[in-house]
């Protein structure tokens, strides 16, 4: 009996081992490569979850490959990326032509991929119940340089007399510079009386203690803490929109009728680390699963077309900006690399 049941559970420890080493059909995207070594990744907190969230699937696939992904925020990264310290670098706005230059002096170049749809979310304290939609006139006076808003109430009579506490990215972030370019009307260009950071864990928490505070981060943050947080819709004051006010959504961000707050966000891979084994895969990987893991974490995906041209770019290793120029707003990703293709 000791003997027949020591077959038993031998057999059912057999097919667990075996289980776990095969896996499923579906379970992981990808089956292991085989490869070793390490991908240096930093930049973009907003870009941060994406990138995180397929590192880990990646790894799964390929324990012998470890992805370290940092968040130094948009220009932070590239400060990074430019001097040769990392492989890849997420960016939530396009690489400026400041940047660009700097690469260039220290011979690096690089390969610029779109990876999703983000959009820009305006929000407030869940306890405001003056306010749900502000005018893109309206945003720009609170957020320009030298605006002399300092209450509610001198947004909007009606409102509360309660001194407005301001929350959003830091100067190093491609947020900041995204809603500056659209809003403000020029890019870095913003106050600085502001609480600013560039995690925007801390630009949530802080807006859900303050119940006059106002803020701005990506969507997929607010998505993430929408018991916290009260989101409120923008009004881009064009009349062939009928001057609607619109709460970005996946669906308003992907068909482009969250303006002018939705935008594509990037990675960029430096040319000579793309010949790495370990960073080929893990770009191939990236590319060929993001349409399932981004809306996964919040974000919206781009269509299949567009990462199929995004993976042609990076396997033909296209070097230089097709994006670069400002942020630009409402920006059609497939009309973009159709072209350039």
């Amino acid at each position: 009996m000791e003997r027949k049941r020591a077959k038993i559970i031998f057999a059912i420890v057999f097919l667990l081992i075996f289980s776990l080493c095969t896996g499923k059909s579906g379970e992981r995207p990808e089956q292991s490569t085989g490869l070793s070594g390490i991908v240096t990744i930093d930049g973009s907190s907003t870009v941060f979850p994406i990138t995180q969230a397929i590192a880990e699937e990646f790894q799964i696939a390929n324990p012998g490959i470890k992805v370290t992904v940092g968040i130094s925020g948009t220009g932070g990264g590239f400060k990074k990326f430019c001097n040769g310290e990392v492989d890849i670098n997420d960016a939530s706005r396009p690489i400026r032509e400041s940047e660009i230059e700097a690469c260039e002096k220290n011979g690096i170049s690089f390969i610029e991929l779109p990876v999703a749809f983000d959009g820009i979310a305006v929000v407030a304290n869940p306890a405001n119940d003056w306010v749900s939609c502000l005018k893109v006139s309206e945003l720009r006076e609170i957020w320009k340089p030298g605006s002399k808003v300092k209450k509610w109430s001198d947004i909007r009579q009606g409102f509360p007399e309660g001194e407005i506490k301001l929350v959003g990215p830091g100067t190093d972030s491609g947020t900041f510079d995204y809603f500056t370019k659209a809003i403000v009307g020029e890019e870095h260009s913003q106050r600085s009386d502001y609480l600013a950071s560039e995690d925007d864990n801390v630009l949530v928490q802080a807006v859900a203690n303050e119940k006059y505070a106002l803020g701005y981060f990506g969507y997929a943050y607010y998505a993430e803490n929408k018991d916290k947080l009260k989101l409120i819709a923008v009004d881009d004051e064009n009349p062939d929109n009928g001057n609607a006010c619109v709460y970005p959504s996946e669906e308003t961000i992907s068909n482009g009728l969250y303006q002018p707050l939705s935008r594509p966000l990037f990675i960029y891979i430096n040319r000579e680390s793309a010949d790495k084994p370990e960073v080929k895969a893990f770009v191939r990987f990236y590319l060929e699963n993001a349409a399932k893991l981004v809306p996964e974490v919040g974000y919206v995906a781009l269509p299949q077309k567009a990462y199929q041209l995004a993976l042609k770019r990076f396997e033909e290793r296209k070097t230089g900006s097709i994006f670069s120029g400002g942020s630009e707003v409402g920006v059609s990703i497939e009309e973009i690399l159709e072209k350039e293709s």
